[in-house]
């Protein structure tokens, strides 16, 4: 089997808010095309405009060739192979960052390819499944410009979210810092009764994840309010401060009265050895597309292990990738949890339409998927709708 074509769509959903902390609101969409006339998608989380830059852009020289030109003609079953060459063939303009993203999306859809043709879900090719369900985290995106339109909202958000069965919640608390949501200044007393009345509206038994988007600017600054945490249960404390800031990442992973997450914009496992050895966190959180696709996330699951850490996968973007995580997760040993943004809590277009995911939530579970590669099916009524390149 060989590739025979590749084509790259720019999705914006057309209620799309650029001042909105929320990227799902567009999305790249990757097509690969074979001889054999199976077609697999991908999807990345990164500018969806540079990442179809990257992928459809001409190479200039050896350190920095075409995406395209790499895969054309080439066997799409060889995944490690053709990541290697993308890897290397674009290093001068890749090798981290959205080169890498670009070749996340990629990466998802030659898996999707590789489960088609073998009529075999994507964690089979990848080793099989080391849990026969995955517990799905509902992350809640709260609205509203005033604290208590805010707090309200995660409220609402979080008693849906109970009632439709979830086991785990995630709450965006984010009033103040460089992405405070809606470019709000309230002070750090005021997350705390937010969290107040989110675990309240919780109940005890349900776990809760906290998102700060990296609030402060120091562990000193983070740990004088999240030490009063502790009488919330928090599970984890995601991305407290700066990801390149490794020793206030320490510091927080010894004093914090949670386990600290860490590593949604990371790409390449060797970020997150760093992350792992010097930031010492306690939850690495690797998104599908950005760390670049299925197979270099299998090398985070092995630092995991190795490292004796949990992953719990980051995820806020269409059903294409919550199905390649949710595979992901099944393959993963140290794996506890997975970021679901559930269609009935969000207001993204484009997580609500664009495909339709490969597995079943039922129960506060996720259900082992059986279709065939990713197993999404992709409505291109809503592609054909909100492509704008």
């Amino acid at each position: 089997m060989r590739i025979t074509e590749i084509k790259t769509y720019v999705l914006v959903a057309d209620n799309a808010d650029v001042s909105l902390t929320s990227s799902a609101q567009d999305t790249i969409l990757v097509e690969i095309y074979t001889d054999k006339g199976i077609i697999g998608y991908g999807e990345t989380d990164t500018n969806p405009w540079v990442a179809k830059a990257l992928i459809d852009s001409p190479g200039t020289h050896t350190m920095d060739q075409s995406m395209k030109d790499i895969l054309i003609g080439k066997d799409p079953l060889d995944i490690s192979k053709r990541w290697e060459e993308l890897y290397i063939g674009t290093a001068m303009t890749g090798r981290r960052g959205a080169g890498v993203n670009a070749i996340g999306a990629i990466d998802m859809a030659l898996w999707d390819i590789k489960g088609k043709y073998e009529n075999k879900p994507v964690y089979e090719l990848m080793g099989g499944n080391f849990h026969k369900t995955i517990t799905p985290y509902a992350s809640l995106q709260p609205l509203g410009s005033s604290f208590e339109e805010y707090r309200d909202s995660l409220v609402e958000w979080a008693e849906k979210a109970r009632n439709l069965g979830f086991r785990a919640v995630k709450s965006e608390v984010t009033m103040n810092g460089p992405y405070a949501h809606n470019g709000m200044e309230e002070n750090d007393e005021k997350h705390t009764l937010v969290l107040e009345a989110v675990r309240k509206a919780l109940g005890p038994e349900i776990k809760l994840m906290v998102d700060v988007q990296y609030k402060w600017k120091t562990a000193e600054d983070a740990l004088r309010t999240v030490k009063d945490w502790e009488e919330f249960d928090i599970y984890f404390l995601e991305t407290p401060v700066w990801t390149d800031s490794l020793e206030d990442y320490a510091r927080m992973h010894e004093e914090a009265p949670m386990k600290i997450a860490a590593g949604e914009w990371l790409s390449t496992s060797h970020e997150f050895y760093d992350l792992i050895t010097k930031g010492k966190i306690d939850v690495a959180q690797p998104d599908i597309g950005r760390v670049g696709g299925l197979t270099e996330a299998k090398k985070v699951s092995k630092l995991a292990d190795q490292f004796d850490r949990i992953i719990v996968p980051h995820c806020w973007k269409t059903s294409i990738s919550i199905s390649a995580t949710a595979h992901f997760a099944f393959n993963t040993p140290s794996c506890k949890f997975i970021e679901y943004l559930p269609p009935q809590l969000c207001h993204e277009t484009l997580r609500k339409e664009l495909a339709d995911e490969g597995f079943e939530f039922k129960n506060g579970l996720i259900q082992l998927p059986t279709k065939p590669g990713l197993g999404i099916k992709l409505n291109q009524e809503a592609v054909d709708k909100y492509t704008v390149l």
